[in-house]
């Protein structure tokens, strides 16, 4: 659907980039993560990568290592930094969201995470909404398959991002059913003592 893609989202720091891979690529990541094993403990299904998130105590440490990232993130990875999006990337999180699943609006661990943050969207297309921290504003997001969302910035940092739990979107006249969706977001741990990347 094109349904975005000259949607401008006043922002500053966000960027938007449809079709940053192909459906051919999505296929082949959707049934790489459907090869993984999934974490149950939220309400969504998570998986981690490179450094696991402490999601209660809202950290990361050292002892949280897990290992390099997959092989079939790699090539992601490289192709953020090559395209100048952020700095070499050593985190993931691949959360899976089901019709009427979303998230609750937050900023990404300010001392956790450096200052990119990048988003793909698999399977589905979904609306991100997001807000001021100082409460002076609102803007939505149609996130479309294959889609890369990048948060930098004042994005990164004074706006909250958030999906809705809901089973459609309405994009002007038109209700969009949602589907399973998968994002991998790609993101650079701050151990203490080091400096934000």
């Amino acid at each position: 659907m094109l349904l975005n893609r000259k949607a401008q989202v006043d922002v500053p720091g966000l960027k938007y980039v449809a079709d940053f891979i192909t459906e051919l690529d999505e296929l082949d990541l959707l049934a790489a993560v459907d090869a993984e094993p999934w974490l149950t403990d939220l309400k969504r299904r998570v998986q981690h990568y490179g450094y696991r998130y402490d999601y209660k105590a809202r950290k990361v440490d050292p002892s949280m290592h897990l290992g390099s990232l997959p092989g079939w993130a790699q090539s992601l990875a490289a192709r953020l930094v090559a395209d100048g999006y952020m700095s070499t990337p050593d985190q993931l999180i691949v959360n899976e969201y089901e019709p009427g699943q979303g998230i609750a609006p937050h900023v990404d661990c300010v001392t956790c995470f450096g200052s990119v943050v990048c988003s793909i969207t698999l399977g589905s297309q979904c609306m991100m909404e997001l807000s001021a921290v100082n409460g002076e504003g609102t803007r939505s997001l149609l996130l479309e398959r294959c889609s890369l969302v990048v948060l930098a910035g004042e994005s990164r940092y004074e706006w909250r991002h958030a999906i809705a739990r809901r089973k459609t979107d309405k994009i002007g006249d038109q209700m969009l059913p949602r589907n399973r969706r998968v994002s991998l977001t790609f993101r650079t741990v701050i151990i203490e003592g080091q400096d934000r990347r």
